[in-house]
């Protein structure tokens, strides 16, 4: 080593490198639905993505003396015999990227979608035209989201009425019908027309407060999203529904049938599907 500054530079490149090998591989996977690890991926995604900024931030200003003395010397390196000078180095850069991207674009930009032959999502491929990720299948919930003794349950210390209401109850209550995105935070999302119950009318019925918070829990027994928040300005939503219907079909059972919770600018893993029970604080 020839100094400090360059031990942090060599140092560096370790988070910086592997960080980076770490944040692609494992994205991908999590795109892919392939977990061949048992830590959280989100959690551990984040922290990796800080990890690997900081290095970044260390490597650059442990290369800042070298840059400025480079960048202050008069006329521009020669670039060696066959390679690219930095001209042709950023747009080649720009071209692979503008490559990548129009090749999944097409996952959220319909016009584009037969373009998107990388993208792990197309708007209009899954049941009733609307891509899934999880499956009920996957989740485990056929035969608990099939099941005739199947009963949306309200309750918590912000009732004053508990309910427990089957599907029929819920379908004989006013309907709303709205357009609404499920945002994936992947990369893809799809428009679709949602009909439902207003979580606001069934948390009337139960005696809610109208600036209640609710936690949204679904028949799915483990996962980190298999419960969701809606703070007061989501729960008096009127387009925040508890949905029976996509595009006036009943609901597919891999979008969550018997009850779905769709809501305006939501991300789409707190969109839960397969509704089991509304905890009102």
């Amino acid at each position: 080593m020839r100094g400090a500054a360059h031990l942090v530079e060599r140092l560096s490149l370790v988070p910086l490198v592997g960080g980076s090998l770490f944040m692609l591989f494992s994205g991908v996977a999590n795109i892919a639905r392939w977990y061949p690890w048992r830590f959280s991926f989100p959690i551990t995604h984040y922290w990796v993505a800080w990890i690997t900024m900081g290095a970044l931030v260390s490597h650059i200003a442990a290369k800042l003396a070298i840059t400025r003395a480079a960048l202050a010397r008069p006329g521009a390196p020669t670039p060696a015999t066959g390679g690219l000078d930095r001209r042709g180095f950023l747009t080649a850069v720009a071209a692979a990227s503008g490559v990548l991207t129009l090749a999944t674009v097409g996952q959220t930009v319909r016009p584009l979608q037969r373009l998107a032959l990388l993208a792990p999502r197309r708007p209009r491929t899954g049941p009733q035209g609307v891509p899934v990720n999880k499956t009920a299948g996957g989740a485990q919930v056929l035969d608990l989201a099939r099941s005739p003794d199947y009963r949306l349950v309200v309750e918590g210390r912000g009732v004053r009425a508990p309910l427990s209401l089957t599907l029929d109850e819920l379908r004989s209550m006013p309907q709303r019908e709205a357009t609404l995105t499920i945002a994936c935070v992947e990369g893809w999302s799809s428009t679709a027309t949602w009909r439902g119950v207003p979580v606001r009318d069934v948390l009337a019925r139960a005696g809610a407060r109208p600036d209640a918070r609710v936690r949204v829990e679904s028949l799915q027994a483990r996962g980190g999203y298999r419960t969701s928040p809606l703070n007061r300005l989501q729960s008096a939503d009127p387009d925040t529904l508890l949905a029976l219907e996509l595009f006036g079909e009943p609901l597919h059972i891999d979008h969550g049938f018997p009850v779905r919770l769709i809501g305006p600018n939501r991300p789409g893993v707190q969109q839960t599907k397969w509704v089991s029970r509304l905890v009102v604080r």
